[in-house]
């Protein structure tokens, strides 16, 4: 509606003010509202209410719905600014992002063009070394790809309610149902597998049905009782603020937690429903928030790449580079809502015929897919010798995860690989961390006649503690099991060496710094290494430690191909060795395996660091395929050094 026309809802355009003022403060660090995410859940109940009060007029007073017509306005009004934001990201993605990044964030723009982003990125989600998904500037098209899902399906749900008894009450309870059903299983699977009670649109279709019911709510409810309407209003802006400044992304979202902006937000739709013009509804009609409101999708599609491209150019931005963001994101928006957005929406020509807007529509997404298509081709089409030894580099798995042979999450039993076939074994034990080691330990141990056995679980260190894992959002109970199993089993075999390597501490907790998530003491750490370690000695087992790797603040495949791409030295991504090689509890450790009697500590940090610095380009190879983990180009290179120091401890 335009804010001239009788039915205009200021309380509305106040609230998407506030669904995207909470989702840009987050993504900005412009604010301390560590929940501001929750404003998109704020955005679907919206919809919801939109969508349903206008589907449900049109079949009150003509007893069908005009499909066609439905997904003209939707056309017209959503996929010319998304196509466009789209365009404009990808061209400047051509000069910042390296050919390797381009050609992956262009799969995410085919993607997000096809409003498909969101299955995607499930996918995404579940791969152990897939690239951080802040870097992605089509991320946040996932909320518009599951409003675009419900969209499809909504209509149909409503009709078919209709038609199966006409009348108010059989929507409602169809809505009612669909909604108490998305909402179980999103909940339950939360815990569980957050990414797809996260993504996958039929789990949240719930936050949209709740919008629904409350455009269905009687008349009567709130008529003539302001102070009602008032203590809705209130309660509604408050269970918002609670969400903005109290959740955070470790919480396991949305699930039962997102009950609090949708009811919030519910209360506020109510509130205004029934004409209330006092307190938090008075206060989202005022100008600023109307204009806010009124750019919002355009704030939303502009807000994340602009955000996300300054974070690649500078280093760390400054809270003044952060305003000059919100600054340029503002006038792309208001560029973009009255360049593109409006005039497409209000065009009269479109608006007169369902197939005027529709047909454009289509050849529009189709074009958006076919250009992020083939820009993701040409990206990598002419790539230059260096940077495709990075990506190779990179993308070559460690010969153990090469052969399937490290265990995913969910496993509790363990399943040793062989390779070799050697009269005597050396076993391999511990997480991600042990098998980047594999590669070397393999080749070593078959020139001096030993097989190597594995034992290896992703995220799962040898030590015996339990933790927390962001993956799973929770305690990680599969790799207690796994572990204690893995113990008895190795012990079993009585191989000539155990090898163990595994994630530092420090580094875990540099991974998530400011997130929030619990952490392990460092007393938890020291015994569970010397639990493991002693487990295994007191057997007669002779044991090498493998020091972990240095630790880099940033992917640094993706790091050193920007770097190149923009004629500089790979030295930019080096780290300080104050940083990145964890020297003080490296100590501590030492002195716990040096305690354990058969237990040997095994330092190969001056391959990667000297005194001041530490190196992510060694010998004119990657060395690592991320922020932690060696590249397998560059860990064959190290075969003497563990054939000297690791297959050496045997003997001893």
């Amino acid at each position: 509606m335009s804010a001239a026309s009788p039915e205009f809802r200021p309380d509305i355009e106040g609230l998407r003010a506030l669904a995207v003022a909470g989702v840009v403060a987050f993504h900005f660090g412009l604010t301390a509202l560590p929940g501001g995410f929750a404003g998109v859940d704020i955005f679907f109940v919206i919809s919801g209410y939109l969508i349903t009060r206008h589907l449900t007029s049109e079949i009150s007073l003509t007893g069908r719905l005009d499909f066609l017509r439905f997904y003209a306005r939707r056309a017209r009004r959503l996929l010319p600014a998304a196509l466009f934001v789209i365009a404009a990201t990808l061209a400047a993605g051509a000069v910042i992002l390296s050919p390797e990044e381009q050609a992956l964030y262009s799969k995410g723009a085919m993607f997000a063009s096809a409003y498909m982003i969101n299955l995607w990125l499930i996918r995404w989600s579940f791969d152990y070394f897939a690239n951080d998904a802040a870097n992605n500037p089509f991320i946040h098209y996932w909320s518009l790809s599951v409003e675009e899902q419900f969209y499809l399906a909504w209509p149909a749900l409503l009709m078919l309610a209709a038609w199966l008894k006409p009348g108010k009450r059989t929507i409602m309870l169809a809505i009612g149902v669909a909604g108490l059903a998305s909402f179980a299983v999103c909940a339950w699977l939360t815990p569980i597998s957050q990414p797809w009670a996260f993504y996958f649109s039929p789990l949240r279709a719930w936050e949209f049905a709740a919008g629904g019911l409350a455009s269905m709510a009687p008349a009567w409810l709130l008529d003539k009782r302001p102070r009602l309407g008032a203590a809705f209003s209130l309660a509604g802006l408050a269970m918002i603020a609670f969400a903005y400044l109290t959740f955070s992304e470790e919480a396991p979202f949305p699930g039962f937690l997102a009950l609090v902006p949708v009811a919030g937000t519910v209360l506020l739709l109510l509130a205004g429903a029934a004409g209330a013009r006092s307190g938090p509804t008075a206060l989202l009609a005022l100008p600023p928030l109307q204009w806010t409101g009124k750019l919002s999708y355009s704030l939303y599609l502009w807000h994340w790449p602009v955000i996300v491209y300054a974070g690649m150019l500078v280093e760390e931005l400054t809270f003044a580079q952060r305003l000059a963001c919100l600054g340029l994101t503002l006038a792309l928006s208001a560029l973009t809502y009255h360049l593109i957005e409006n005039p497409i929406r209000r065009n009269g020509w479109l608006m007169a015929n369902a197939a005027r807007a529709l047909v454009p529509a289509l050849l529009l997404t189709g074009t958006g897919v076919a250009a992020a298509y083939g820009n993701a081709a040409l990206a990598v089409r002419d790539l230059d010798p260096e940077q495709r030894t990075i990506a190779a580099s990179a993308a070559e798995p460690a010969t153990a995860r090469a052969k399937a042979c490290v265990e995913g999450y969910d496993s509790v039993a363990p399943s040793p690989c062989v390779f070799g076939t050697g009269q005597r074994a050396i076993a391999l034990f511990g997480d991600s961390h042990a098998d980047h080691w594999s590669t070397p330990l393999v080749e070593a141990a078959k020139k001096n006649g030993y097989r190597v056995e594995t034992w290896l679980k992703s995220s799962c260190r040898a030590s015996r503690y339990s933790f927390f894992v962001a993956k799973l959002n929770r305690d990680y109970r599969e790799c207690d099991q796994w572990r204690e199993q893995a113990i008895k089993e190795i012990i079993a075999a009585k191989p000539s060496l155990v090898v163990i390597s595994e994630l530092a501490l420090t580094s875990s907790r540099k991974m998530a710094a400011g997130k929030g998530e619990p952490d392990t003491s460092d007393a938890a750490w020291r015994a569970g290494l010397r639990s493991t370690l002693v487990s295994l000695s007191n057997a007669g087992l002779k044991i090498a430690f493998i020091r972990d790797v240095p630790f880099n603040d940033e992917n640094v495949d993706t790091c050193v191909a920007r770097a190149l791409w923009r004629n500089k030295t790979p030295s930019l991504c080096d780290q300080t060795r104050s940083y990145a090689a964890n020297d003080a509890m490296a100590a501590v450790e030492r002195e716990i395996v040096d305690s354990v009697p058969n237990a040997s500590y095994v330092d190969l940090t001056d391959r990667f660091c000297n005194t001041t610095t530490c190196h992510v380009f060694i010998d004119g190879k990657l060395a690592f395929r991320d922020q932690h983990h060696l590249a397998t180009p560059f860990a064959e290179s190290l075969e003497p050094e563990v054939e000297k120091r690791v297959i050496s401890k045997v003997g001893r």
